[in-house]
């Protein structure tokens, strides 16, 4: 059964806009966490020369599935299992790796496996765009963002939003350097890291 994300049907275009650019040469992308599986439609049918791996947590593979099937889109792979914190991931290699909104419902443990887990099959010279809120230099870049933390903390203490400089520390420790920081609607960002050609 197909879920339905507000917040996705208001992101989705202007995170296409920001990507688009960065997968203009990709044929595969895996999407770490494609959640409802709208994300994966859209994005799949504004770029059709891409395959789209979508990936999650078994329990959300029925929605994302249902999206796809309706989308009726050659481009769209079937959702496989991935936990960041698997020591082999069901994919060998790709050009980019996308995710969404997932960085702040992680421990800080799994999104390092995260950035290790993509170091390992990003080509080099391949992208990897993470999107969501984060703060900067320990301080909210806004009241709601603050708000947000509070209430992912109070149901599970190892989430909370991530600092952006933190996150470029670990992209660094796993051969990644920050492209650019673009500031995003809703108090939002999408981080752009490149794989290093010789790590």
């Amino acid at each position: 059964m197909r879920q339905y994300s507000d917040a996705c049907e208001r992101n989705q275009g202007p995170i296409l806009d920001v990507i688009k650019p960065y997968l203009t040469h990709c044929s595969e992308v895996l999407e770490i966490g494609s959640g409802t599986g709208q994300h994966a439609v859209w994005f799949a049918g504004a770029m059709p020369h891409i395959t789209w791996y979508t990936s999650d947590l078994r329990e959300n593979h029925g929605s994302i599935t249902a999206w796809a099937e309706a989308s009726e889109l050659p481009n769209i792979q079937k959702p496989r299992t991935l936990n960041v914190g698997q020591r082999v991931w069901p994919i060998n290699q790709v050009d980019a790796v996308f995710t969404a909104n997932t960085a702040h419902i992680m421990s800080w443990e799994r999104v390092r496996d995260m950035f290790h887990g993509v170091n390992r099959i990003l080509k080099p010279g391949g992208y990897f765009l993470i999107y969501g809120p984060f703060n900067v230099n320990g301080e909210y870049t806004s009241e709601s963002n603050k708000e947000f933390d509070k209430s992912l903390k109070e149901n599970d203490p190892e989430r909370g939003l991530r600092d952006y400089l933190d996150m470029n520390r670990a992209a660094k420790h796993n051969g990644m350097q920050l492209v650019e920081r673009h500031q995003m609607p809703a108090n939002n960002m999408l981080l752009a890291y490149q794989k290093n050609s010789s790590f």
